[in-house]
């Protein structure tokens, strides 16, 4: 994301809604408020995934800089799954969307290195 106000203010937007739906201070309960949030949430994820569809990449350096986030958001977002399902492992309570959410990650990661490998 190149100092883009639009794609910064989407993107801090998305975290704050995301926060705010794990209901940390717990000060909300009503359901209209929750579907409310839920909805923004899903449209601003929207918004930001048009954003990362849409980058262009102008030299090599674009190229490696744009692989590099790539790589470490893959890394740090299956870290956090395995450690969710590390610890509710230990409650003996794994939630399967935590494990379904990485086999899906590993998956397209293998699949899309085929197929670049193959076809680029």
């Amino acid at each position: 994301m190149k100092n883009n106000l639009k794609e910064t203010v989407v993107t801090v937007c998305l975290i704050a809604i995301a926060i705010l739906l794990l209901n940390p201070f717990h000060f909300w309960m009503p359901d209209m408020m929750v579907m409310c949030m839920l909805a923004v949430a899903l449209v601003l994820f929207g918004v930001f995934a048009s954003f990362i569809l849409r980058e262009q990449t102008i030299d090599e350096r674009d190229d490696v800089h744009k692989t590099l986030a790539g790589r470490n958001a893959f890394l740090a977002g299956s870290s956090v799954l395995m450690i969710g399902i590390v610890v509710q492992g230990y409650s003996h309570r794994v939630d399967p969307w935590l494990v379904i959410a990485l086999i899906i990650m590993i998956l397209v990661k293998i699949i899309t290195r085929l197929w670049s490998d193959k076809n680029l």
